[in-house]
């Protein structure tokens, strides 16, 4: 081989894991795989790889010094041939039109593998929240429902929480939607406070579902969760919460992290204690002298790693250094393609984004029916309801994977993919 041959070689490998941190371009080459192996047409692979309809909206607001900022928001439906669309709204200093599209299609796979009467959406706004006030939060939140009033409803396209968005800023679009409406429209959005229509179990149903997936995945790998190594990165809603199901199921949470560093402890860490000491936002590694960087924390020893933080933090770069033996994918698209590739290779299960991080939408829909019905379940009832869909979703990808001989990720896609695809079928759209 010459030396040309292995530059170009090393070029083309760059290139592809370059092409694989872009969020949608993933998307769309795992979508175009999934199709194929289910036998579909390019034509439909052409309607699905973008959606359907993409809203971009600027919207002023009134800040506390009297000055006038203007925001960047944006809406995505991806496909309504199942029925309305539904998906989160984030507010973070890099949204952008890619990230939100992609994260549009991964509702769509998401309601697809937990057999969801939905197709999937997204919104969100390029904003700094931790640097705005609880008044400037709420103007800018009625200030996106205002926006966006025309394309979303219940029977439309149903929001809800997501990166950096509570219940509070929830119940300020609903309301700010019924005074549009002028009705009370609590189906218009989800995560919203338990007084004004929300589900008991929605605040932790993303971390209740990845839990379930580890229950199901170390079956799978012969490993009692009783006293296995555990590694969150990520101490969020699904991350904290997480930790505390872990600890109190008896595995051993030898590290977590936030934005700024981990903390890691390999006798396990006191997670109530971290509860305990967390700001509003997760953080807490600043409390600490001796810590550990973000990438360390993912290359520790341990039996199950859960990235719960933000996108692309296992590559090409650092696959072949992952110790765990089971990876379950909490944050949206932490894994890029050639990692996954790498990871399978290696024997690793990695339970891939869209099936692990499913809860959250699963309770939202439970929210969502709740809320057409007037009728309310408890708590009980919601999370014995959501893990009966989340243990099928599990074995229905696990199968797919063994019968087809695919890596989790992409049978995930083929089970979620087929329904929207079938969908629109019949629709006559393709």
């Amino acid at each position: 081989m010459t030396v040309n041959t292995v530059l170009n070689n090393i070029t083309k490998e760059q290139q592809d894991e370059q092409e694989s941190l872009n969020l949608f371009y993933s998307t769309q080459t795992v979508i175009q795989k999934a199709l194929s192996k289910l036998g579909y047409t390019n034509e439909m692979y052409e309607l699905l790889k973008d959606p359907i309809r993409l809203l971009t909206v600027r919207i002023p607001v009134r800040m506390d010094d009297g000055s006038v900022q203007i925001f960047t928001g944006y809406r995505s439906q991806h496909n309504d041939a199942v029925g309305p669309t539904k998906g989160g709204v984030r507010f973070h200093p890099e949204v952008n039109e890619e990230e939100v599209k992609a994260l549009s299609i991964w509702m769509s796979l998401k309601c697809g593998i937990t057999n969801l009467p939905y197709g999937g959406g997204k919104g969100g706004i390029i904003c700094d929240p931790k640097k705005m006030s609880f008044r400037e939060l709420e103007r800018l939140s009625r200030g996106y429902v205002r926006a966006i009033s025309q394309i979303v409803g219940p029977s439309k396209d149903i929001p809800a929480p997501d990166v950096y968005t509570n219940s509070q800023i929830m119940a300020w679009m609903m309301d700010e939607y019924s005074r549009l409406r002028e009705f009370d429209s609590p189906g218009f959005i989800t995560g919203k406070p338990l007084v004004l229509g929300g589900s008991q179990g929605r605040e932790t149903a993303t971390a209740r579902g990845v839990t379930i997936c580890i229950e199901e995945a170390v079956k799978k790998k012969g490993i009692e969760l009783q006293g296995a190594r555990v590694v969150i990165q990520g101490f969020g809603n699904a991350g904290s919460y997480l930790a505390k199901f872990m600890h109190d199921a008896g595995a051993k949470v030898v590290a977590v992290s936030d934005v700024y560093g981990a903390v890691y402890d390999p006798n396990g860490l006191d997670i109530d204690n971290l509860l305990d000491r967390r700001d509003s936002f997760g953080t807490f590694s600043q409390l600490f002298k001796n810590t550990i960087k973000n990438e360390e924390l993912l290359e520790l020893e341990c039996d199950i790693l859960v990235p719960a933080a933000i996108s692309n933090q296992i590559t090409a770069k650092n696959a072949a250094n992952i110790k765990a033996s089971i990876i379950v994918e909490a944050a949206n698209g932490p894994t890029t393609l050639e990692a996954t590739n790498i990871l399978t290779e290696r024997g690793i299960l990695l339970v891939p984004d869209i099936l692990a991080s499913s809860g959250g939408v699963t309770v939202s829909y439970f929210e969502w029916v709740q809320n057409n019905q007037g009728y309310y379940w408890t708590e009980e009832e919601v999370e014995e309801k959501l893990a009966k869909v989340m243990v099928h979703s599990f074995e229905n990808i696990y199968q797919t994977s063994q019968t087809h001989q695919v890596d989790m990720r992409l049978a995930a896609y083929m089970v979620g993919i087929k329904k929207v695809a079938e969908a629109s079928r019949f629709r006559g759209w393709v």
